[in-house]
């Protein structure tokens, strides 16, 4: 099979459960913003210099694929679940531990991995954004939305390890 399958050249796309919609929805709309989050990851994990960080952005990246099937799936099972949200928190809870206190707002940009993650950041911000109209309008998992909110703090946290 080659790149291209002509099947969308009339403004529509297939949704891993099989059903067509059209590609201006809001459910296409969120799984392609994760997808742009994880490009973001994926440039923030070519700059970082600290190994650590790389790693956890390379384990955070294989999880988006299963967010993506999440919102590119109408009446599945979740496959993010509680146990992804708690693995985001521990390592959250680790990273912060090991920061001093905020006692100002940050300015991102003293490293190009730190500067990436803050770009990750607000894709991450953008795509809970979407997720959330999705929601309104259409049915969605709770850990899916939950899953998203976790992952700009997570950035934020990542941002600052990799700059201190």
């Amino acid at each position: 099979m080659g790149v291209y399958t002509k099947t969308g050249d009339k403004g529509e796309t297939g949704l891993y459960t099989g059903e067509r919609v059209k590609k201006s929805s809001l459910r296409v709309e969120a799984y392609g913003t994760v997808d742009e989050l994880d490009s973001a990851l994926a440039m923030a994990r070519a700059f970082c210099r600290k190994e650590e960080i790389r790693q956890k952005i390379f384990a955070l990246q294989k999880l988006l694929p299963l967010l993506m099937a999440d919102l590119a799936s109408m009446g599945q099972e979740p496959m993010i679940k509680k146990e992804h949200v708690d693995q985001l928190e521990h390592d959250m809870d680790e990273m912060e531990a090991a920061l001093p206190p905020l006692k100002a707002f940050l300015i991102p940009g003293d490293t190009q991995g730190g500067a990436s993650l803050d770009v990750a950041r607000t894709v991450a911000r953008r795509a809970e954004r979407c997720f959330c109209r999705l929601a309104e309008a259409e049915s969605t998992h709770e850990e899916d939305r939950i899953f998203l909110n976790r992952i700009s703090d997570y950035c934020f946290l990542l941002m600052r390890t990799e700059e201190q």
